[in-house]
């Protein structure tokens, strides 16, 4: 696969975000309308202990993806309530359009006090295209199990052949280093299905052979079908160093499958890689997310910081 990088085309610190909200527009996941996209991102604010809450907001772009329409002034879902999965932050939240309903898989999370966070995946729907979301509860639909103790988040879905499928990330383990200040995660990619996209069947096993090492934590898995063979994109990073080592940061990586179970990595497969050193995708690429419009096969994913720069554009190229 060859992708053509488009450039930056969101630069939070370009617009007014929602509330008191500032920088940061991450995980960026878009919704493809007859005359428009909208695309969703997770933005922050700080509370009153000055520390990070994450909030949803969206950017209109025309179909060119290019020239941006509008930028919301308003969240599109509320945090959880006291005590609830997602009392502190929504991100990432992917969207799938099925007739007149969005649905919205969010990854909830709190604050801990061993570790820095945990999270669990909710759902949500929208019935006026997006502009605002309705919660189906309080508690999550899919959250740590015998096999899966925490971290459950990261969800993608999709439907083939009228199965929901979802790709998500479970915590393997949490563990002390003695060059960070805080524990550490690792977590990996698995899978489930769904009839109805509430109940969820899962398999409890990475599914994505590392490259690095045991501790290789994967992150924000997406699928898109192209000529017979499934291909999945995610993101990868090393457990430790990660935020000062730039060949530790977070790299795109990609498998294949023919039959959504089985997947074979090739991050080859990919080529394509951060840019030279200062430009806003020099240090890392991270929450990559591939859909098509207008029969484009497109890549948007986040740069250095994590997204504090805004997202980018990638485009296949045959």
């Amino acid at each position: 696969m060859k992708w053509r990088k488009l450039g930056q085309i969101f630069n939070p610190a370009d617009h007014n975000l929602p509330g008191r909200c500032f920088g940061f527009a991450q995980s960026p996941q878009p919704i493809v309308f007859d005359d428009f996209v909208r695309i969703f991102f997770s933005t922050r604010e700080r509370d009153s202990e000055n520390t990070f809450l994450s909030h949803v907001t969206f950017v209109d772009f025309e179909k060119d993806l290019k020239t941006i329409r509008k930028v919301s002034d308003s969240g599109v879902i509320n945090l959880g309530n006291l005590g609830c999965f997602d009392e502190h932050g929504i991100f990432p939240m992917n969207v799938l359009k099925d007739g007149n309903i969005i649905h919205a898989y969010t990854t909830g999370w709190n604050r801990k006090v061993s570790v820095s966070a945990d999270a669990s995946i909710g759902y949500a729907f929208s019935e006026d295209g997006g502009i605002t979301f309705k919660k189906f509860g309080d508690g999550p639909v899919l959250t740590a199990s015998l096999q899966e103790p925490f971290l459950v988040c990261d969800a993608f879905v999709k439907k083939f052949n009228s199965i929901f499928h979802m790709w998500y990330i479970f915590g393997q383990k949490w563990f002390v280093d003695d060059s960070e200040q805080q524990p550490q995660r690792v977590y990996k990619i698995a899978h489930a299905i769904s009839i109805d996209g509430i109940n969820w069947q899962r398999e409890g096993v990475p599914i994505i052979a590392d490259c690095i090492d045991q501790n290789e934590c994967q992150a924000l898995p997406s699928v898109i079908q192209h000529k017979g063979l499934y291909l999945l994109f995610f993101c990868y990073r090393h457990a430790i160093g990660f935020r000062t080592d730039r060949n530790k940061s977070y790299r795109i990586g990609c498998a294949i499958s023919t039959d959504l179970i089985t997947w074979k990595r090739d991050d080859d497969f990919v080529k394509i890689n951060i840019s030279p050193s200062g430009q806003w995708d020099s240090d890392m690429m991270c929450y990559p997310m591939s859909f098509e419009c207008d029969r484009k096969i497109y890549l948007l994913y986040n740069g250095n910081e994590f997204g504090r720069q805004g997202f980018g554009l990638a485009i296949l190229e045959e």
